[in-house]
């Protein structure tokens, strides 16, 4: 009789158990369901608003007719068309998707370095990714279509090559490869790689307002050629990193355990790497240098979603470009006509989102 009593209390504690995994799951899902809406509607929104503003019905509208083929409705101005899916369109989704890569690119730096402050921009990716789109603008190439897609090619190359500096001279003091010495010789680097900026802005005087204002981010002039080649960049990274998701989950509790269970930490930390850089050097190839956007989302995403990759990484995206494409709203529309540089739109939310970050750590 006991043992039947025991029995009846295992099944009962095993059908509580599928009942709260099955209520997580459910929660899960609709908050992920309502995040997406959410960051939809904010983009359509973004769409319509400026100087000209357009309502969300008949920006409905005209996107539905323009991607069937059919004519547009009699009583919507032509000109209004003309703003909204040649203006407007393709800078918002160039920002969405740019957001998107840089989320997606620090989820993946604070997982493989195990550091809340870690991202490509403290890494140094962003900067070098800069560096090489740079030296494309002042070379006078990027006018033709073949520099159109040279800049993402420029910004993953020097991307790339600047990783790769850190991780030789981190392997060389440090042949495990520790976190902290990545992170240190990545600050280093991207000061050092400022430093190159700086003098090149200072000796091409011709091109200096386009460095600069390239130093700060815009969005400014993008059409469907740049919404179109940062879009497919963008989600060819993240669908490769989300092979590697359950390699980002046992790596998130460290190096040690993730070896033990049979993961080759050396060879999945650099190739995520190469994966992160080349989402940052086409994001940053089209944008300019843009920080705290990978720094802050993955953090909001693991709070409302938790720790899991498989949905980390997704979340990143969607709200990554949705908080970038509402900052490039706000930027080209709080002191209309004159455009705030979007970085600096992003660092008012950064930056004290940073120091919260850091003494939270202290404390913890």
């Amino acid at each position: 009789m006991i043992r039947a009593f025991l029995a009846e209390s295992d099944v009962n504690r095993n059908s509580i158990r599928e009942m709260q995994k099955t209520m997580s799951t459910v929660k899960e899902s609709v908050k992920i369901m309502t995040s997406t809406i959410i960051a939809i509607a904010l983009v359509l929104l973004c769409m319509g608003m400026g100087s000209v503003q357009i309502p969300v019905g008949d920006g409905l509208s005209i996107i539905w007719h323009k991607l069937l083929g059919q004519e547009m409705p009699a009583g919507i101005d032509p000109s209004m068309v003309s703003i909204l899916w040649e203006i407007r369109m393709p800078r918002v989704i160039t920002a969405f998707f740019v957001g998107a890569a840089l989320s997606v690119s620090g989820a993946i730096m604070q997982s493989l370095l195990q550091n809340p402050l870690a991202s490509s921009y403290t890494m140094g990716v962003s900067a070098g990714a800069s560096l090489g789109a740079a030296l494309v603008i002042i070379t006078g190439i990027t006018g033709t279509i073949f520099g159109m897609f040279l800049l993402p090619v420029a910004g993953f190359s020097t991307g790339l090559l600047t990783v790769i500096l850190v991780m030789a001279v981190s392997a060389r003091l440090d042949r495990n490869l520790q976190n902290h010495t990545i992170i240190l010789f990545g600050m280093v680097f991207s000061l050092f790689v400022n430093a190159i900026l700086t003098m090149l802005s200072t000796m091409e005087s011709e091109h200096l307002q386009r460095l600069v204002l390239w130093q700060m981010g815009s969005f400014s002039g993008k059409r469907w050629p740049h919404a179109g080649v940062v879009c497919g960049c963008a989600i060819l990274g993240t669908l490769l990193v989300m092979r590697y998701h359950r390699e980002l989950d046992i790596m998130t509790f460290g190096e040690e355990q993730a070896m033990s269970i049979g993961v080759d930490t050396k060879k999945t930390k650099i190739l995520l790497m190469v994966l992160s850089s080349f989402l940052t050097g086409a994001a940053v190839c089209f944008s300019g240098i843009i920080g705290f956007v990978d720094l802050t989302i993955p953090h909001m995403v693991r709070r409302l979603f938790g720790a899991t990759h498989r949905v980390v990484l997704p979340m990143s995206m969607i709200l990554g470009g949705a908080f970038m494409a509402l900052a490039d709203t706000i930027s080209r529309t709080l002191l209309s006509p004159r455009e705030i540089p979007v970085g600096a739109v992003t660092a008012f939310v950064g930056a004290p989102f940073f120091l919260w970050v850091y003494f939270h750590e202290r404390r913890a």
